[in-house]
């Protein structure tokens, strides 16, 4: 039985749509002591780094599992404390969710 609208999604355009809308497959941000770190937008972030983010108890451990070992002590040696990167990662899941609502079409 055929559909009546036909409508096919081709799943790499659809991703580059997405990948598009949100800025890219990266977060990057800012310290206060002009450090540049990244982290996996949560997009498009593989199942390991979604996991541990969401099994996080502490805010550090959620920070932490954010960033990495690496960015997190330069992320903490710039004074930023681990509630702040929660509340980054709250922007970035709602700037998400405000730009998926507007996501290009066709």
């Amino acid at each position: 039985m055929s559909k009546p609208n036909k409508k096919r999604y081709k799943l790499s355009e659809v991703k580059a749509q997405y990948t598009e809308a949100v800025g890219g497959d990266t977060v990057e941000f800012e310290t206060d002591k002009g450090d540049v770190l990244t982290f996996p937008h949560p997009l498009f972030a593989d199942d390991d780094w979604t996991e541990a983010v969401d099994g996080a108890e502490t805010s550090k451990d959620k920070a932490l599992a954010i960033l990495g070992t690496e960015q997190y002590e330069t992320y903490a040696a710039a004074g930023h404390g681990d509630g702040d990167i929660g509340l980054l990662f709250l922007a970035v899941q709602q700037d998400m969710q405000g730009q998926i609502k507007r996501r290009p079409t066709r």
